[in-house]
C-alpha cells in the first residue's frame, strides 16, 4: 500500500517516549520510532516531529509556580527530547534538523519556516522544539501552527492512548472509543485530544488529524498509509 500523504507533521508526546517507565526517555522507544521513521521516509513521505516534554515536566499541574514560568520550563523539557530523537535518528544515517523556537544556537537552530520547507524537501527529517516559543500554548496547538505554516497534509499524533475516547479509558473502562470525528465535535464535546486552540486552528485551516497509540510496533507507519487505526479527525 503506497502511502496517503507527500508532507505530514508527527507530534509526539513526551510521555510516550518514556515508555513503562513513564518518566524520562526509554531508549528502545526512542530507536523503534527512529526505524519506523526511516521506513516511511524511504516511502518519499516529508517528515517534521512535533515533540512534547510532559515525560520531565508538566507546567500546568503545577499549584503554586507562575504559569509562563512553568511553561517556559516545558519548553526547555521538549528540546531535551528533541535532541534524543535527533540522536536516536542519527545512529541509522537519518538526516534530522533540530529548530528551536526559543534560540539555543549551540545545540539547534532557530525556527525558520522557509528554511524548515527546503530541508523537508532535501528529504531530512525536522524535529521542531520549544513548543511556539510562547506560555500559555501547548504543544498541540504547536503541531497545528507548524501544519499550516509548511502545509502539512495531516498531524499524525502519536499518544500513549490507542484513540479518542469519551473519557479517559484508564479511569473509566467504558468509554466510548471513537472511530471518526469532526474538528466541531472535538470542540463541542470537550474532547482532551488536544486543546481547544489547537483543535480550532486546525478547524480553521482543514487539518485532518490521525489519533493513534505509539505503543503498537508499526502504527506510525499504518498512519501513513491510512490503514484504520485509531481516531480520525477531519
Amino acid at each position: 500500500m503506497e502511502p496517503c500523504y507527500k508532507r505530514v507533521i508527527l507530534k509526539i508526546s513526551g510521555e510516550a517516549l518514556a515508555g513503562e517507565n513513564k518518566f524520562g526517555l526509554n531508549e528502545e522507544v526512542l530507536l523503534r520510532i527512529a526505524k519506523e521513521i526511516e521506513e516511511i521516509r524511504t516511502l518519499g513521505v516529508q517528515i517534521a516531529v512535533v515533540v512534547g516534554g510532559g515525560n520531565f515536566w508538566r507546567g500546568r499541574t503545577s499549584k503554586s509556580m507562575d504559569r509562563a514560568t512553568a511553561d517556559y520550563m516545558g519548553m526547555l523539557a521538549t528540546v531535551i527530547n528533541a535532541m534524543a530523537l535527533q540522536d536516536a535518528f542519527e545512529s541509522i544515517d537519518i538526516p534530522t534538523r533540530v529548530q528551536t523556537a526559543i534560540e539555543m544556537r549551540e545545540i539547534a537552530e532557530p525556527y525558520i519556516r522557509r528554511k524548515a520547507i527546503n530541508q523537508l524537501n532535501n528529504n531530512e527529517v525536522v524535529i521542531f522544539g520549544a513548543g511556539t516559543g510562547n506560555p500559555f500554548f501547548s504543544t498541540d496547538t504547536t503541531a497545528a501552527l507548524r501544519a499550516a505554516e509548511i502545509e502539512a497534509d495531516i498531524i499524525l499524533l502519536a499518544k500513549k492512548v490507542d484513540a479518542v475516547y469519551s473519557e479517559d479509558p484508564e479511569k473509566n473502562p467504558n468509554a466510548i472509543k471513537y472511530d471518526t470525528l469532526t474538528h466541531q465535535e472535538v470542540l463541542e464535546k470537550g474532547l482532551g485530544v488536544m486543546d481547544s486552540t489547537a483543535a480550532s486552528l486546525c478547524k480553521d485551516n482543514n487539518i485532518p488529524v490521525h489519533v493513534f497509540g505509539l505503543a503498537q510496533e508499526g502504527n506510525i507507519l499504518k498512519a501513513v498509509k491510512g490503514e484504520k487505526i485509531g481516531t480520525m479527525i477531519k
